[in-house]
């Protein structure tokens, strides 16, 4: 089992973009993480597929108004764990689909924000347990976000109207894979000194979260240390892009 990542050899991107489904999924998988880096100064960028309207039960409760609801609450967690920016796609919520219009909209983007990490979920988790089935969107997000940071984003000859819009190729150096369930972890982070940020982050999606989600994300975190040292963490599949000798080399290039 992989050792977690202790604060002392962290490593911190300079800039991380997290790509999911709906309002309130960064905040379950990798905030802890998140508010770690951006502790170390790294640049977030948060983009939602979709703005989660369907998950507000209230009928009377109409599309227009249930997204400014979710948006507003997903604005509030960002603030909190330090997200420079908030993007939301406005794909249908329910409803969406890995489509290579999906596709290019995040693979402008990656272009545009040009990070250094970019986090999405895993599209082959189905099965979460005996009593849970992984979302259909979350599954879409997932493989959307995979065929856009690799190879889309980096391929000068994909997406050529990006391009003439100043959107150049970009390769991120890493990609990280999270989700509830995660197998191929490779990568643990201790977020002991970050969860309770993670629990105000999680709190602030008032439409979602009855009571205090602390006392869970403590279980959920615990259970992801198990092994290592640290009390608390989160779990990652690691993709390396592009080795950090190539990384270094081509940071000029790269704007």
């Amino acid at each position: 089992m992989p050792a977690a990542a202790s604060s002392e050899d962290l490593y911190v991107p300079q800039s991380a973009m997290v790509i999911v489904a709906h309002p309130d999924d960064i905040e379950y998988v990798c905030a802890g993480t998140l508010a770690l880096w951006a502790r170390g100064g790294a640049r977030l960028s948060y983009v939602l597929c979709t703005s989660g309207e369907a998950g507000i039960e209230d009928p009377g409760a109409g599309r227009e108004q249930a997204m400014a609801i979710r948006e507003a609450e997903q604005r509030r967690a960002a603030e909190i764990v330090g997200a420079e920016e908030v993007i939301f796609l406005r794909e249908p919520d329910g409803l969406l689909e890995p489509s290579l219009a999906l596709r290019r909209k995040l693979v402008r983007e990656i272009r545009r924000f040009r990070p250094e990490v970019l986090i999405c979920g895993d599209p082959t988790v189905v099965w979460l347990g005996p009593t849970l089935i992984n979302h259909a969107d979350h599954r879409a997000a997932a493989s959307a976000a995979l065929d856009a940071a690799w190879p889309a984003a980096g391929q000068p000859g994909l997406f050529r109207e990006l391009e003439l819009d100043g959107l150049r190729a970009h390769r991120p150096r890493r990609l990280y894979i999270t989700g509830w369930v995660q197998p191929g972890a490779d990568l643990r982070v201790d977020v002991t000194a970050t969860l309770e940020v993670k629990a105000a982050a999680l709190r602030a999606h008032t439409s979602q979260v009855d009571g205090d989600p602390l006392p869970f994300l403590q279980q959920w975190a615990a259970a992801n240390a198990a092994g290592t040292e640290a009390k608390y963490a989160e779990i990652f599949r690691v993709v390396q892009f592009m080795s950090d000798e190539e990384w270094e080399r081509t940071r000029g290039a790269r704007g």
